[in-house]
């Protein structure tokens, strides 16, 4: 008989948001000190280091959107989907053509 209760998450888990930050960091530190060290204007420094903090930090987590999940979470989705589907068979699609 299996247990009702979710499984706590691994440390790996736990810590996947903070190395996709962490990442995020580095690359914008990598941009700030190169225009520091292009410019020698502090300023524009930060600027840069802001923006390309949150241009890394977007396009870390689409590319994290486009992974597959593995067969155990797709297993989990689909165990999910028999149990509390809520009376809807299938995903859905949409309102449909609307009739005029």
């Amino acid at each position: 008989m299996t247990s009702s209760e979710p499984t706590p998450p691994t440390r790996r888990q736990i810590l996947k948001p903070v190395e996709l930050v962490l990442i995020s960091a580095v690359l914008a530190l990598f941009v700030g000190l190169t225009v520091l060290l292009a410019t020698r204007q502090p300023v524009l420094s930060i600027v840069f280091f802001g923006i390309a903090f949150i241009v890394s930090l977007v396009v870390i987590a689409m590319f994290t959107l486009t992974f597959k999940p593995n067969e155990a979470e797709q297993q989990e989705l689909r165990s999910e989907d028999e149990l509390g589907g809520g009376g809807v068979s299938g995903p859905y699609l949409g309102p449909g053509p609307k009739g005029h």
